[in-house]
């Protein structure tokens, strides 16, 4: 049962930590089933790179090649690893301008083979990154204030930085029809008691978003990471949760790990935040191949429902030992 379909390492990701061959290792030795490795598509502009020392030096044609490089070691560790957990190739997007776009329908166009599924994410509004710090999602707000001449962010440019985002994550999903949609409502993380009800017409894009993906398949992740990033609750958020069940989503699992350091992090506390809302159901993306019943996304893989009561699964049993000593038995 166990699976994510989320995942990031330090050799094709810098900021975070680690091989992807360690990232593997982590996943069999606490018992993973599927693992998802979905390391971030290149950005094509230098003023696009991430503002941390780690980037320093590197130019757009380094992270090309360095994407690339992600699909030769992550097919090669699938095969190599076969026999123990089954491994999922895919990517987490960025939009960033149309640019990345349009780049993104070269790259899945170039590796259509190589490439399983997507994860759709978004990470920035006005071309600024809004998940790296604080005051980098600040200087978003303030963008829009500066917009509107005047230097102090109100609720009308909340309003307006919620709509920003999902409309970019509508144009996501529409062009591009990811498997796993990521994080869901990013944009509140470092408002986690914001909710949506409260600016409507950004609620009514999340809706449209929402239908948008269940009407072709899409799974939405819960996704660990936020519990790390000071959430008392992983992503999405209740209000968002009983949103998605209403238009009738499906929920999946991933840890959003950065690193081996990372991986499985935070998942008992996930189960205890699925089970307080009362989640009966949970899918994850496997291959036709495994026997496993279901209309095919386009890319190839089905999605698959967890057989029987998935809270009651000896990975859950045993969580708490397999930080420490694996429990893959």
């Amino acid at each position: 049962m166990p699976f994510s379909h989320h995942s990031h390492s330090g050799q094709f990701c810098r900021h975070a930590k680690g091989t992807l061959e360690e990232v593997v290792l982590e996943a069999i030795r606490q018992g993973f089933q599927t693992y998802g490795l979905s390391e971030h598509v290149p950005r094509y502009r230098l003023d696009h790179l991430y503002p941390e020392e780690t980037e320093a030096g590197l130019s757009p044609d380094d992270l090309v090649k360095q994407f690339a490089g992600f699909l030769d070691e992550a097919h090669r560790l699938k095969s190599q690893y076969a026999s123990q957990i089954t491994l999922l190739v895919g990517l987490e997007t960025e939009y960033i301008t149309e640019q990345d776009l349009d780049m993104l329908s070269s790259i899945l166009s170039e590796h259509s083979d190589r490439i399983e599924y997507i994860v759709g994410s978004i990470h920035h509004v006005q071309e600024i990154p809004i998940d790296f710090d604080r005051p980098m999602f600040d200087h978003a707000l303030r963008k829009l204030a500066s917009a509107a001449e005047t230097n102090v962010p109100d609720v009308s440019h909340m309003e307006q930085f919620l709509s920003a985002y999902f409309d970019a994550q509508y144009t996501l999903l529409e062009r591009f029809h990811p498997e796993v949609i990521g994080h869901l409502d990013l944009c509140r993380l470092y408002n986690p008691e914001l909710r949506f009800a409260e600016y409507p017409n950004a609620l009514s894009k999340l809706g449209r978003n929402i239908s948008f993906a269940v009407g072709y398949g899409a799974l939405f992740e819960f996704n660990a990471a936020a519990l790390r990033k000071g959430w008392p609750t992983s992503y999405p958020g209740k209000d968002v949760v009983e949103l998605i069940r209403a238009l009738g989503g499906r929920f999946t699992l991933s840890d959003d790990s950065h690193g081996p350091q990372r991986v499985g992090e935070n998942y008992a506390e996930m189960r205890e935040y699925l089970r307080g809302l009362r989640v009966s159901e949970l899918w994850f993306l496997s291959h036709p191949s495994d026997g496993h019943a279901g209309p095919a996304f386009k890319r190839g893989l089905c999605p698959t429902r967890v057989p029987g009561e998935w809270w009651n699964d000896h990975f859950w049993k045993c969580r708490t030992q397999a930080v420490q000593y694996g429990c893959g038995e």
